[in-house]
């Protein structure tokens, strides 16, 4: 559930103002509201000193070995602004040389078909009337150039010769001249060489200097929780000798602040945040609900404060999804495996082991799934070996049936939670009828799509839906506003209804598109069999590559269209618009 916020405004003397937000910090429980935009030397000085920690910091992690323990090269440093700056430095000049190689590189294989030469010995030979000049001709034209020239064939390719044209007196013919390069192609090779033994001493140089990255680390936490108390100090709101600061809280939490507030003789006001605050979105769950949480921190979604927490809808309807998507026993016994791998090595550096209780729940209800419809890597090679548990779901039509249930079914309870929301008043009844129009909706699919017959009342489902969006949307006295309304909101939004049901056909579509994939593996490699060492091993490859490659995608299909479809579609028939941000308190 989204916690209820209250606005708190804090007021002290001037002259307390730093401690009082010294306190603040200590108790960890207001969302700052700055009340005008912090600015000032001290916080420019600041972001300053981030920028150039972040940038070295970068800069060393990606130096850093990861194969090398850490404990054995962690060092630190006293003044980590002269490591900083030396790091980004000399990341400056290895960037500089690489850039240099590239143009190098170029050069050298555009002019290694010329041969190696002194540009300088050219340019001496021309102050003594000696002309040396390069040209690319073709082989023909040779024959045609005038006695008096001497000329030497460098190379020759498709049909083009590269020469080089000596003669005393400047050369007028009908061919472009090659401007030679400044320096000569052994140079460039020596200088290329030389460019690369400088890049190395400046990468063993940055790995040598990966070790500070600790120190750099605790003084870039160090100036964030600086800068944050100076925003704050130059957020306040001031009147004369009197400073404040306004920010919001849980509502449970109030009375702390409070006595804090009376033993510090601090003003304190409590209100209700009004219609146009910008208040913070903070979501507390019973701990079953919230292993959901690591999947909104990966899509980085928020409701607004005014919003709905769909958590438990989210965890439901999405366990089902990744199930039927997935659609394949064995592959989640790999992810099960993997996630307990993942566990094993990481589960002690993370402070939340949410993200584990996800991996199993939803790798459980692919290996359900899976032996539900009795598809283990594949359906074909277990015909006639391992019966479903339910031979139904082995239909593609039942399963299409069951994917359009499932669609009215989860977009009726977006339509029927709003519904409970609204009432008593009568505007309720418009989402009742957007709940009909949805089955009527699922109907229709079904006679669409699967050639099922109409339900011969079914149509009133739509009748009676229509009449009371159309009634209820808006309801008023003056009857053209209410019709109106209605009206405007039943076309804008009918069809979308019956194409967000038919949607949720990407359930089965997935889910075909994955035991597909895993059989045409399957019968590939057994047509090559097992009959010797080759075969056997070209066999196993391919059952392997078969197998990883569902398990690379089959999580990518999850998050396009299992995301999706709570994201989007419930959402958006219950009109979350994830317009929200979290709530952050300062905080030590």
């Amino acid at each position: 559930m989204i916690v209820p916020m209250k606005k708190a405004t804090l007021l002290m003397q001037a002259k307390d103002a730093g401690v009082v937000v010294k306190t603040l910090r200590s108790l960890g429980l207001l969302h700052i509201e700055h009340q005008q935009l912090p600015k000032g030397k001290s916080i420019a000085v600041l972001q300053d000193d981030l920028a150039l920690l972040a940038n070295a910091i970068g800069i060393a992690a990606a130096e850093e070995q990861r194969w090398q323990p850490v404990s054995e090269r962690v060092k630190r440093v006293d003044d980590w602004k002269p490591c900083a700056r030396h790091i980004i430095e000399l990341q400056r000049r290895l960037e500089q040389l690489k850039e240099y190689s590239v143009t190098l590189i170029q050069a050298i294989s555009e002019w290694e078909h010329w041969g190696d030469f002194d540009p300088e010995s050219v340019r001496q030979l021309e102050r003594k009337n000696i002309y040396v000049k390069l040209y690319q001709l073709p082989v023909k034209e040779i024959k045609k150039l005038p006695q008096t020239v001497t000329v030497q064939v460098l190379s020759k390719k498709a049909g083009m010769a590269r020469c080089m044209l000596i003669s005393r007196t400047l050369l007028e013919i009908p061919f472009k001249e090659v401007i030679p390069p400044k320096v000569g192609l052994g140079k460039m090779k020596a200088r290329l060489a030389e460019g690369r033994r400088a890049m190395e001493v400046i990468r063993n140089e940055l790995h040598g200097l990966s070790c500070h990255q600790a120190t750099l680390l605790q003084a870039k936490k160090t100036i964030e929780k600086e800068f944050e108390f100076n925003e704050v100090l130059a957020g306040m709101g001031q009147e004369y000798e009197i400073k404040y600061v306004t920010g919001y809280i849980p509502y449970d939490k109030t009375d702390s602040l409070i006595h804090y507030a009376q033993n510090e003789h601090w003003g304190i006001w409590i209100t209700e945040p009004s219609e146009d605050d910008k208040v913070p979105t903070l979501i507390r769950n019973p701990r079953w609900v919230s292993v959901i949480s690591p999947m909104f921190k990966l899509i980085e979604v928020i409701p607004g404060y005014r919003e709905l927490d769909i958590s438990l809808w989210f965890l439901l309807f999405f366990s089902v999804f990744f199930g039927m998507l997935i659609g394949d026993a064995g592959i989640g016994v790999i992810f099960l495996l993997l996630t307990f791998y993942a566990q094993r090595r990481w589960a002690r550096r993370l402070k939340s082991q949410s993200a584990f209780a996800l991996f199993y729940l939803l790798s459980a209800c692919a290996v359900i799934w899976g032996a539900l419809t009795g598809t283990f890597f594949g359906q074909e090679w277990l015909l006639g070996r391992v019966k479903p548990l339910m031979p139904s779901l082995r239909n593609d039509a039942n399963v299409q049936n069951l994917c359009f249930f499932i669609g009215a079914l989860h977009l009726s309870i977006a339509h029927g939670w709003r519904f409970l929301i609204k009432l008593p008043a009568l505007c309720a009844l418009a989402d009742a009828g957007w709940i009909l129009i949805l089955w009527g909706g699922f109907f229709l699919a079904r006679l669409l799509i699967l050639s099922e017959a109409f339900p011969g009342q079914a149509q009133w489902l739509f009748i009676a839906g229509a009449g009371m969006v159309v009634l209820f949307t808006n309801p008023q006295k003056n009857i053209l506003r209410c019709l109106g309304a209605g009206i405007g909101n039943l076309l804008l939004n009918l069809v979308n209804s019956f194409t967000d049901v038919v949607s949720y056909i990407r359930l089965f579509a997935v889910g075909l598109a994955t035991v597909a994939v895993a059989d045409s593996f399957n019968a590939m490699a057994m047509g090559i069999g097992f009959n010797n060492f080759l075969s056997g091993l070209a066999t196993a490859l391919i059952l392997i590559l078969g197998q990883a490659l569902n398990v690379l995608l089959g999580p990518m299909s999850v998050l396009v269209h299992g995301v999706r479809l709570n994201v989007l579609e419930f959402c958006s028939h219950l009109d979350i618009k994830w317009s929200g941000f979290a709530y952050r308190p300062l905080k030590e």
